[in-house]
């Protein structure tokens, strides 16, 4: 599936998902060897390109749909493929568009795509294949056995992934309580990050495709990326070069950077193996000697671990020390004085890093 039209055929294998009644007529077709072709759209485009047939105007079933697919005939349903518009009609595109394709069905279908942008459905009698065109894109349906193999593998290399991902989290956490971070460690985990969403992002296409067949592995999928976005997000927070937030206004422009983020994820394979790339949307360079430079954190990322510490006192503290090793080495007394900590919380802060520091350094000789 090409990456540029993957939204709308994302949409579109919704719509003929296993579990909808148009699966269902489609898999019927597919098993009798009858063979089909299928228009989903009622434009003007489209019904200017049928010629003869009967006119249906039926609700849509997937007996209905097999049994119409007897004939030789090509099918018009509506856009939304609730309804049976005609059946047993000619399809007669403009033959000055090109095709690929060698059948008479897939070519016909080919051309009605093209030159109408609406979704075309044909299954070919002998091969036991079911054909999707749309524009000028095609793409074919594979068993859902298949489907659902591809799905397993890919779920079993997404936990291999984020093992590799939480034991780098757990070192960059342990190297900022020791203060001893440099920007290849940064960029070694979001890169890391963006792996492991890339592999998500991928399953996500098979549970379109697999519809109710999906289930579990949309479950497992899940569980094992949760959280792992909001801590890409707190490390850029933490780590991108901009000056450090002292007033308001400044600190909101920190708070906003999906961008970068979003720059990470349109990175090329070669691209995101490049520690210097991310270095580069971090606003440190993209020369190897940057890598090797010293840089200390803000504070959100270990510091939303504290339980029950809002966001809003979060940057409260970033804003008053400037650095997590401050925010660290302040006394009680000093955080009572940020706005909204108080006693109780301050206390609750330094025992919550306490304990984070020591959780970390355990976990990171495991």
């Amino acid at each position: 599936m090409p990456d540029s039209n993957h939204q709308e055929f994302a949409e579109i294998l919704k719509l003929i998902a296993p579990g909808t009644s148009f699966r269902e007529g489609l898999e019927n077709i597919l098993r009798a060897k009858t063979g089909a072709l299928i228009v989903v759209g009622d434009s003007e485009e489209v019904l200017g390109t049928v010629d003869g047939g009967f006119n249906i105007n039926a609700e849509m079933t997937s007996a209905r749909l097999y049994e119409l697919a007897k004939m030789d005939g090509a099918i018009v349903l509506s856009e939304n493929a609730e309804r049976i518009l005609c059946a047993n009609t000619q399809l007669v595109p403009d033959p000055s568009i090109s095709s690929m394709e060698t059948g008479t069905r897939h070519r016909t279908a080919e051309r009605i795509a093209r030159q109408t942008g609406e979704l075309v459905i044909s299954i070919s009698q002998r091969r036991d294949v079911i054909t999707l065109y749309k524009d000028n894109s095609k793409y074919v349906l594979e068993d859902i056995r298949v489907i659902l193999a591809k799905a397993n593998q890919a779920t079993q290399t997404l936990e291999k992934y984020r093992k590799v991902l939480d034991q780098s989290l757990t070192n960059l956490s342990a190297l900022e309580f020791e203060d001893l971070v440099t920007i290849s460690d940064v960029a070694t985990v979001l890169q890391r990050t963006e792996m492991v969403l890339r592999i998500k992002r991928e399953i996500e296409r098979y549970i379109v495709e697999l519809g109710s067949e999906g289930r579990l592995i949309k479950m497992q999928l899940e569980e094992l990326v949760s959280n792992v976005k909001e801590e890409g997000l707190l490390i850029i927070k933490d780590y991108t070069a901009q000056v450090e937030a002292e007033e308001e206004e400044e600190l909101e422009q920190i708070g906003d950077l999906t961008d970068i983020f979003d720059k990470i994820s349109s990175c090329s394979s070669d691209e995101l193996l490049s520690l210097s790339t991310i270095s580069k949307y971090l606003g440190y360079g993209g020369n190897m000697n940057a890598l090797d430079l010293s840089i200390s954190p803000r504070g959100y990322r270990l510091l939303r671990k504290i339980p029950r510490l809002p966001m809003r006192v979060i940057e409260n503290l970033v804003t008053s020390f400037g650095s997590f090793q401050e925010i660290l080495n302040a006394s009680i007394e000093e955080l009572n004085d940020v706005d909204g900590v108080g006693e109780v919380r301050a206390q609750a802060i330094k025992e919550g890093l306490k304990r984070l520091r020591d959780q970390v350094l355990l976990d990171r000789h495991m």
